[in-house]
């Protein structure tokens, strides 16, 4: 269980004087009859996704595990970020998985895309290009690249045998593609927008194949739902409204997500799309940002305890790693540090987290909300995953936003298209 503390929040919130405000959203989201309704699918997946699907992934993943060594994950925002953020989380930045997981399709690069190219050329590899539309430019230019390198090396049969496609069930380009040439297939559900489709096959195909446990990643998510989507004001919705009163009353610009892991990096970048996309919009919402300590308190650190007061952080706490090493006697003592003989790198790393909170929250004044897991596994990053979505969803709501549009993102879209000359732009 996700244990939610406040204790270094340093401000007062009143939580009942929000438990109306929260019950009719949380009505809202139950009953879908809130701004976005449509794209509210995520809210009760767990409870009743497409179990035939789910067990062709699996049999899918186990064919790309035995007959391929890369799997080329092809996608841009909520298409990739989510599957790369858990794959990261859980396997680690050095993993011993069979199948290494390398991404395209989030930039139009040119060195990125030439130096991944180059390193695929000869290479046992498959593809899982993931897109509702299948005209994503991002996506589709390097999807294109790769399907060429796919024919030219293995021929138009056997490339389809290595091309799994995640898009709309029943329209667009991609869709087509995989008609044409027998491409396997999954459904990304219409109801659910790209920020919130981790635990859809947009996820679950790479996790698969990176050989996590997809159905304990699922209970993880159905435990979320069972635990923050059936009552009014529990920890995920006193998590929302502490960040709403903080931006609202408070006047703070600026969240921070903090982790004290290097493999939560992406984990963090799935957070800033899933919270900037959902809030920023109509001139309000918090800027989400992240932090890796203690990394980073060597080069934020400065900032975030006497630098302008703008920002609180949502720190991540991992309580047992699975790995840990211990200080070595060393009898020279050069570097001063026998008096850590035989204790932990995590009791030292959890003692810089104690170190840490009280000097940002107690010294600096910066309000910190520590979230709590026991431990990572499948399941529980499933739950924090939910965790934030539902939280995401009460947050935006209470902000009076639809969480589940993009508005904003369009106009860079129609300025790019009508500079490269696309017919009808």
């Amino acid at each position: 269980m996700i244990n939610v503390d406040f204790q270094y929040l340093g401000k007062d919130i009143d939580f009942a004087s929000f438990e109306q405000k929260v019950m009719e959203i949380d009505n809202a989201i139950n009953e879908r009859t809130g701004a976005g309704a449509d794209y509210l699918g995520w809210a009760d997946y767990p409870l009743h996704y497409d179990k035939e699907e789910f067990a062709r992934i699996a049999e899918d993943a186990k064919y790309v595990r035995e007959n391929f060594d890369i799997l080329v994950v092809c996608g841009i925002g909520g298409s990739y970020l989510g599957a790369r953020a858990a794959i990261e989380a859980l396997n680690g930045l050095f993993p011993d998985n069979k199948v290494q997981i390398i991404y395209l399709g989030q930039t139009v690069a040119s060195n990125y895309l030439a130096q991944t190219l180059a390193y695929l050329k000869g290479k046992r590899f498959a593809v899982n290009v993931i897109s509702k539309s299948g005209t994503t430019t991002e996506t589709a230019v390097s999807f294109r690249l790769l399907r060429d390198m796919l024919v030219e090396q293995l021929g138009q049969e056997e490339a389809s045998k290595a091309i799994f496609a995640t898009t709309d069930a029943n329209k667009g380009a991609l869709l087509e593609l995989c008609k044409k040439y027998g491409y396997k297939r999954y459904v990304l559900p219409s109801d659910i927008g790209g920020r919130y489709s981790v635990f859809t096959a947009v996820g679950l195909f790479p996790l698969a194949v990176a050989g996590i446990d997809i159905a304990a990643f699922m209970n993880g998510m159905l435990i979320g739902r069972e635990r923050y989507g059936s009552h009014a004001m529990n920890d995920c919705y006193k998590y929302a409204v502490a960040r709403h009163v903080l931006y609202k009353e408070y006047h703070y610009s600026v969240e921070m997500l903090v982790a004290y892991e290097p493999n939560f990096v992406q984990l963090g970048e799935w957070w800033k799309q899933l919270f900037g996309e959902s809030e920023g919009k109509d001139g309000t919402g918090l800027l989400p940002d992240a932090a890796t300590f203690t990394t980073d308190l060597h080069s934020l650190g400065q900032y975030i305890q006497e630098g302008s007061p703008v920002l609180f952080e949502t720190v991540l706490c991992i309580e047992k790693p699975e790995n840990d090493i211990s200080i070595p006697h060393d009898n020279d003592n050069l570097d001063g540090l026998n008096y850590l003989e035989g204790k932990t790198l995590d009791f030292v790393q959890k003692k810089a987290m104690m170190g840490t909170l009280a000097a940002h929250s107690e010294t600096g004044g910066v309000p910190n909300i520590v979230l709590h897991l026991d431990q990572l596994n499948p399941t529980t990053l499933g739950e924090l995953m939910y965790f934030f979505m539902r939280a995401c969803a009460m947050s935006a709501y209470l902000n009076g936003v639809n969480p589940f549009n993009q508005p904003g993102v369009e106009v860079y879209k129609k300025n790019m298209f009508h500079l490269l000359g696309k017919p009808g732009h």
